[in-house]
C-alpha cells in the first residue's frame, strides 16, 4: 500500500493497552504505522492495586484525573495516539450473589447506542485493523465484554452508509483481531523456563486456576515478533501506577528469559476481508500488499 497504514486498539480502561498489546503497538509505531488506542471508560471504579500507593486520600478522591495523567504517560512512551470514549467504568462486582452494576455504567449501555462514538472514530481514523477482546472479554470483567460488543458492531456497521449516518462518511476495516497475549503455551513455555532454570515462577497459580475453568483454548492465529519492544511495554505499564506494583509478579520473568522463550505477542483473528494464511506474523499481513 501507498497510504500510511493504520491499526486502532480498542480497550475498557487505562491501562489495558499497555497490558495487552504493547509491544505490538510500540513496534508498529516504529516502521511507521499510525496507531491510535480507543479506551471506551475513564478507569473511574477501578481499585488501586499497587500497594504503595493504597490509602492516598488525594488518589483517593482523584482517581479519574488520576488515571488519566498515567493514560497520557502511558501513550507518549508508546508512541500511540489516544481517545476517550467517555463512558463510566462499571466496576467489577465481587460477591455471592454478584451485586447489581452501578446506574449509568459502560456496561449497562443499549449496544447499538454504545457503538455509536467507535463507529464515529473508526470513520475518522480509517483504521485499516483493529484489536479488541474476544467474546470472554479476555477476563469477565462487564467492560471488558461490553467493549467486545460494541467493538464487533462498530467493525460491520462503521462501512454501511445506513447506520449511523450521522457519525461521519463510511469506513470498513479490513481486519479484526483478539488479544490471546495472556494464553495457555506462552504461559507454560515460561513457567517451564523459570523452573528449568531454577527459578521461581509467577505462572503457578495462574496454571492451577487453569485447570479450574473449563473454557475452550482460544486459535492463536497471529504470533507478531516484537521482543525488542518488551522493555517499552514494562515502562508503559508502569507508567500506570496505581494498577500495577513495579515489584509485583508482573515483572520477575527476566528480559532475556522472555525474549529467548516467547518473543511474540499473539491474537485470534476474528474477521478478514482480505486473503491471508495462517499462522501470521504481522496484523496487516494480506493489507500491505493490496
Amino acid at each position: 500500500m501507498t497510504e500510511q497504514l493504520r491499526l486502532m486498539a480498542v480497550h475498557a480502561h487505562p491501562d489495558d493497552e499497555s497490558s495487552k498489546g504493547a509491544a505490538t503497538m510500540a513496534k508498529y509505531v516504529s516502521e511507521g504505522v499510525d496507531v491510535l488506542v480507543a479506551t471506551c471508560t475513564g478507569g473511574e471504579r477501578g481499585s488501586i492495586l499497587n500497594p504503595k500507593l493504597q490509602g492516598d486520600p488525594y488518589i483517593e478522591e482523584n482517581i479519574h484525573e488520576v488515571r488519566k495523567k498515567e493514560m497520557d504517560e502511558a501513550r507518549e512512551i508508546l508512541g500511540v495516539k489516544q481517545e476517550w470514549l467517555g463512558f463510566v467504568d462499571s466496576g467489577l462486582p465481587e460477591g455471592d450473589p454478584l451485586p447489581a452494576l452501578p446506574d449509568g455504567c459502560f456496561a449497562l449501555q443499549s449496544v447499538e447506542t454504545a457503538a455509536e462514538p467507535l463507529v464515529r472514530l473508526i470513520r475518522t481514523f480509517k483504521p485499516h485493523v483493529i484489536t479488541t477482546y474476544d467474546e470472554n472479554g479476555g477476563y469477565p470483567h462487564p467492560d471488558h465484554i461490553m467493549t467486545h460488543k460494541i467493538t464487533m458492531v462498530a467493525f460491520e456497521a462503521a462501512g454501511d452508509p445506513e447506520r449511523y449516518p450521522d457519525a461521519g462518511e463510511p469506513w470498513q476495516p479490513q481486519k479484526l483481531y483478539y488479544n490471546q497475549g495472556f494464553n495457555k503455551p506462552r504461559t507454560i513455555a515460561l513457567h517451564e523456563a523459570l523452573l528449568e532454570r531454577g527459578m521461581e515462577s509467577p505462572y503457578g497459580e495462574w496454571l492451577e486456576r487453569w485447570k479450574q475453568f473449563e473454557r475452550r483454548e482460544r486459535t492463536l492465529t497471529t504470533y507478531v515478533p516484537c521482543d525488542e519492544f518488551f522493555e517499552i511495554r514494562d515502562k508503559a505499564l508502569i507508567a500506570h501506577a496505581t494498577q500495577i506494583d513495579p515489584d509485583g509478579g508482573w515483572f520477575r520473568v527476566p528480559m532475556d528469559l522472555q525474549r529467548e522463550v516467547w518473543p511474540t505477542e499473539e491474537y485470534e483473528l476474528a474477521k478478514s476481508l482480505v486473503d491471508t494464511s495462517l499462522p501470521e506474523d504481522d496484523l496487516f499481513a494480506g493489507i500491505r500488499n493490496n
